[in-house]
């Protein structure tokens, strides 16, 4: 009954669905962007290429919310805010959650990869996107699938920015698990607060479903990737 409840109180499907589009497209741009930013840093050379590699070390260390009100008023300014517009710009800029980590991994990755194998691609006769695109990409794949789970479980379990820039909690699951104990008490008239945990903990684990699904399908390869990819404790 519970569960019953929990999945007619989230909407449970639908927002689901939304949750897993919205991370899976921010997965996406984050790969995208931070696997060229990565090879960037291991692979070429350009002027003040230690102090940018500095910035992004700083983005690890320093948490969002020592920037969040210059990003509030920014998107604000923009008219975005209530919409998921501004994590996507973020992300697609190299700037979003956890993305210097991301790129961190990537140049880790690429560094590890003999330059013989881009070498022979020009003598070929093959240019820098290509050689970047069809080679050095597919075999950075162990380095694709740790940054695919990563950036999965952190922005389908991301309320930062959701609060942030007041994204509507029918578009993401977590938000609407932050209210269902409210709902509980609301549409059922339970006043309980330890039967409220109880249908609370329903929706916890029907929100973990779908992240312990995708883990188990991409453990072998994660744990491969996070090896190679010198990432420790």
């Amino acid at each position: 009954e519970r569960y019953e409840m929990a999945i007619e109180i989230l909407d449970y499907l639908p927002t689901m669905i939304k949750s897993l589009v919205y991370s899976l497209i921010l997965m996406l741009l984050q790969i995208f962007t931070c696997s060229m930013v990565g090879y960037g840093f291991a692979r070429f050379e350009f002027p003040l290429k230690k102090l940018m590699f500095a910035c992004v070390v700083v983005m690890i260390v320093v948490p969002n919310h020592t920037i969040m009100l210059p990003q509030y008023m920014t998107f604000r300014s923009m008219e975005l805010m209530r919409s998921q517009m501004p994590v996507y710009i973020l992300t697609i800029c190299g700037v979003g959650l956890r993305s210097g980590l991301y790129i961190y991994i990537f140049n880790q990755f690429f560094r590890g990869l003999p330059k013989e194998i881009e070498e022979a691609a020009f003598v070929d006769g093959a240019g820098t996107w290509y050689t970047y695109f069809r080679i050095m990409l597919i075999n950075a794949m162990p380095a694709v699938i740790t940054v695919t789970v990563f950036s999965l479980v952190w922005q389908y379990n991301d309320m930062f920015y959701a609060k942030l820039f007041q994204i509507p909690n029918a578009q993401l699951l977590s938000l609407q698990l932050s209210t269902l104990q409210s709902n509980i008490g609301a549409n059922l008239k339970i006043m309980n607060v330890r039967i409220q945990k109880l249908y609370v903990n329903a929706g916890v684990v029907l929100t973990m479903l779908p992240i312990l699904v995708i883990y188990l399908l991409l453990q072998k390869r994660f744990v491969e990737g996070v090896e190679r990819s010198g990432i420790v404790g």
